[in-house]
């Protein structure tokens, strides 16, 4: 056997034995290992409820375990900037708050990141309405008994809200403007610790969403006064919405985008997309996504795009009015 013939033969043996590459075919699959789903605020809060609703769908879908991590701080984002930061291989992805993309209005120049160009958008994954909602303490059952009893003390009421920067902080914002109220705005690390202060008394009010005031507004522990959205929230159908309360315009949801490090591979972008919709289509997750007051809301990546371009336009229309003095 001359030379030529010998190393083709001990080339074909390295292949069948797996040794060599053979192009893009051999190429590495996605994905090969564990990932990373990072939530930005912590347990307990509708973020955390909705990752650990998809993560058992996401981990049959891609064939590998899904970790949820939970990273919580800076209005959501210290999570996202987690995210950001990560390397752009597809195998770290996270939820961002409306806040972390867009809202945050006031604190953009503070940000670790750039949401345009150190993200990749993979998918909406859902949304609800914000609750206003009044401790026991202050003896209110309706938004008229809320007005008069901060006009009464202003310098002594406070509203929780989810953080600086947040959906939740404009919601509070827009509510005391457009209510013409002076009052004290207390930011808290999530809604969860938000609601907790709200039913011991030490906020007479908080700006809360669903998973973790639900079950204390039913067990009147708090009581629920108006909805941010524009419809009724079906879960309390009869609580009313801001704009039926005369607070025109008033309109903010708190929803989330799944994102991935800027520069991930158009290719990676499109398989986890696939995975998040099919994810957020089962009916398993659909169930306990709305068992915690959410509604799916899986998109395209360039449906996320666009929404979060119309969210920051209402954002940006909502601050005008927080802006004003009260």
């Amino acid at each position: 056997m001359n030379v030529s013939r010998l190393g083709a033969a001990l080339a074909l043996g390295a292949l069948a034995l797996g040794l060599l590459p053979v192009g893009p075919s051999r190429a590495r699959t996605f994905p090969d290992r564990p990932l990373r789903f990072f939530v930005p605020f912590p347990a307990g809060g509708s973020t955390d409820a909705v990752a650990r609703a998809m993560q058992p769908a996401l981990e049959k879908i891609l064939g590998q375990p899904v970790v949820v991590e939970n990273k919580a701080g800076a209005g959501g984002m210290l999570g996202v900037d987690a995210v950001a930061k990560s390397a752009p291989d597809g195998l770290t992805f996270g939820l961002a708050g409306a806040g972390a993309l867009g809202v945050n209005i006031g604190e953009r120049t503070k940000r670790m990141y750039d949401p345009t160009k150190d993200l990749a958008m993979i998918s909406r994954a859902a949304e609800s309405p914000f609750i206003l909602v009044a401790s026991p303490a202050l003896n209110a059952d309706n938004y008229a008994d809320v007005v008069k009893a901060v006009k009464q003390q202003p310098d002594k009421m406070a509203i929780g809200h989810g953080g600086n920067g947040t959906a939740m902080q404009l919601a509070a914002q827009t509510f005391a403007s457009m209510s013409g109220l002076n009052i004290n705005l207390v930011p808290y690390r999530g809604t969860a610790p938000a609601v907790t202060d709200a039913i011991a008394g030490h906020v007479q009010l908080a700006i809360a969403d669903p998973p973790p005031s639900m079950a204390a507004i039913a067990d009147g522990m708090l009581k629920a006064i108006a909805v941010t959205s524009a419809q009724r929230f079906p879960v309390f159908p009869n609580v009313t919405t801001f704009q039926e309360l005369g607070l025109k315009d008033f309109e903010l949801t708190g929803w989330f985008g799944i994102v991935a490090p800027g520069g991930t591979p158009r290719d990676i972008v499109v398989k986890l997309n696939a995975a998040m919709v099919a994810a957020l289509k089962d009916p398993e997750v659909v169930r306990r996504i709305r068992t915690v007051g959410m509604e799916p809301t899986p998109t395209t990546p360039e449906g996320l795009s666009e929404f979060l371009a119309k969210d920051i336009a209402k954002a940006e229309r909502l601050q005008g009015w927080s802006d004003k003095p009260n």
